[in-house]
């Protein structure tokens, strides 16, 4: 959905481009050559600007999959430490039961 936003967005950037040099060659007081030359210029600029666009797009999707790898590790190693206490816990309890039982049993032949 988020680079359905960006095609919007850089479909709407291309036509204002064209727009804008559509106006530029009618309105232009300049000689082809000149004019030529302002395109090529322009469109080289555009096209620097699109790939420093997709550079930095590419370092913050970068940063967001470590951002969310490390989320993930996080929660992973959380789990693994409740399940870990969890299961202490649960060793603990068998343990009290089964001292219980042997005292209750010792109490019961010693009668």
């Amino acid at each position: 959905m988020a680079s359905n936003g960006f095609s919007e967005k850089f479909v709407y950037f291309l036509a204002g481009g064209c727009i804008g040099a559509a106006v530029a060659l009618l309105f232009a007081p300049k000689t082809g050559e000149e004019t030529r030359e302002l395109l090529g210029t322009r469109a080289k600029q555009s096209a620097e600007d699109i790939e420093r666009r997709v550079a930095s797009g590419r370092d913050k999707l970068q940063e967001k999959k470590q951002e969310v790898s490390s989320t993930i590790q996080e929660t992973i190693e959380k789990g693994k430490e409740t399940v870990t206490k969890q299961k202490d816990q649960i060793n603990q309890a068998i343990e009290s039961g089964k001292k219980a039982y042997q005292s209750q049993k010792s109490k019961l032949q010693g009668s």
